[in-house]
């Protein structure tokens, strides 16, 4: 008796294409601790995770980008040693959120037009709330100019950076 190992075509892409995700999560972590610094402004910085969280869930569907989304936050917490779970807990919500817009066969569509920035845009937002949530010490700072300080500049930051990533995707007319 002979026993095949082998996977169907359609597993084997499908695999391939979650360990690219996952190699795109890693290198983005070292990115953001190591490199992100030289493109601050001030002390704001984009997430690239985030942006690569909305394209998984957008690509693969809303479980796939809750999955994604919570590994890439626990990565992004222990590599770059911050309260473990701050950054899973938010970008879980991101992949769940951005997971509504994700339309079967649509994907280089949706992530290839001006959608994909609101959408990005939206999940930056809604992050950044959950997770300065847990910075804010209220004899400090308010919540209101906290939050318009540091969550939403770096959500405007981190939607210019999804702009290249939707260049990225536009589809070529012609090729």
């Amino acid at each position: 008796m002979k026993i095949n190992f082998n996977l169907p075509q359609q597993n084997k892409s499908q695999t391939l294409r979650y360990i690219y995700y996952a190699i795109a999560a890693l290198l983005l972590s070292v990115i953001n601790v190591l490199i992100l610094d030289f493109i601050a402004i001030g002390t704001f910085t984009p997430d690239f995770i985030l942006i690569l969280c909305v394209w998984i869930a957008l690509s693969e569907g809303q479980f796939v980008g809750i999955f994604a989304a919570f590994a890439c936050g626990i990565l992004f917490d222990v590599i770059s040693h911050d309260v473990i779970g701050t950054n899973a807990l938010a970008k879980t919500v991101v992949g769940f959120v951005a997971g509504f817009f994700y339309r079967e066969n649509k994907s280089n569509l949706i992530i290839g037009s001006y959608r994909f920035i609101l959408i990005t845009l939206l999940c930056a937002v809604i992050h950044n709330l959950i997770y300065y949530f847990f910075y804010i010490k209220p004899t400090e700072i308010s919540f209101i100019p906290f939050f318009l300080k540091y969550g939403l500049a770096s959500s405007l930051y981190t939607t210019v950076f999804a702009v290249l990533a939707m260049l990225f995707k536009i589809p070529r007319k012609g090729l």
